[in-house]
């Protein structure tokens, strides 16, 4: 079986990918994570996706390489990370009794022909209605300045939501593992 590697800093994609029980390395791809003009969401993620997987699998051919991004969408903008506490507490007052979609894309490198299949996996996020203090304390504490929408589902940012509305629940966080089953089944390794 050849090795597999997540093409990814992320350590909450890393323990995502933990749970399917396989061995698998960490990699940080350097690419260019800069938006296309009038590049829609979807396509953006798709394209990052792809390009981390395949900077990865340039260095290791004979592997399979999983790469994933994600990006929040509000009205149709794309939403940045904050950088800045005052950003971040914006962008959550924009989003406050609003729903924002999160789309999350996968792309496996097949060793085998080095072909990369791509999936993405969209998820909307309801938001309740939320005081500038209660945001300003989420902030304070979770300091979700590198997060695209200024929240981090993977942890207290889950409290600042009503509901949840899609296929995979592990999408939230980064990394659709019902959707990565089946791309791993498709270049060769069946789970479990």
């Amino acid at each position: 079986m050849p090795a597999l590697i997540l093409a990814s800093s992320s350590p909450y994609r890393a323990e995502l990918l933990a749970r399917l029980g396989v061995p698998f390395e960490q990699q940080s791809p350097d690419i260019d994570e800069t938006r296309r003009p009038d590049e829609p969401a979807e396509d953006y993620v798709c394209r990052l996706a792809r390009e981390k997987a395949a900077a990865i699998a340039e260095g290791r051919p004979d592997a399979i390489v999983i790469g994933s991004d994600q990006c929040s969408e509000f009205r149709g903008e794309i939403l940045g990370k904050p950088h800045t506490e005052d950003r971040a507490i914006e962008q959550l007052m924009q989003a406050s009794g609003q729903a924002v979609t999160l789309w999350t894309a996968l792309a496996v490198h097949d060793p085998a022909n080095g072909r990369i299949r791509v999936e993405q996996v969209p998820t909307v996020v309801q938001f309740r209605r939320l005081q500038r203090e209660a945001i300003r304390r989420y902030v304070s504490t979770e300091k979700p300045l590198d997060c695209a929408g200024a929240f981090r589902a993977e942890g207290l940012g889950i409290a600042l939501f009503e509901r949840i509305q899609g296929d995979d629940p592990n999408a939230l966080i980064g990394l659709p593992l019902i959707a990565l089953v089946r791309l791993l089944s498709q270049v060769g390794m069946t789970l479990p």
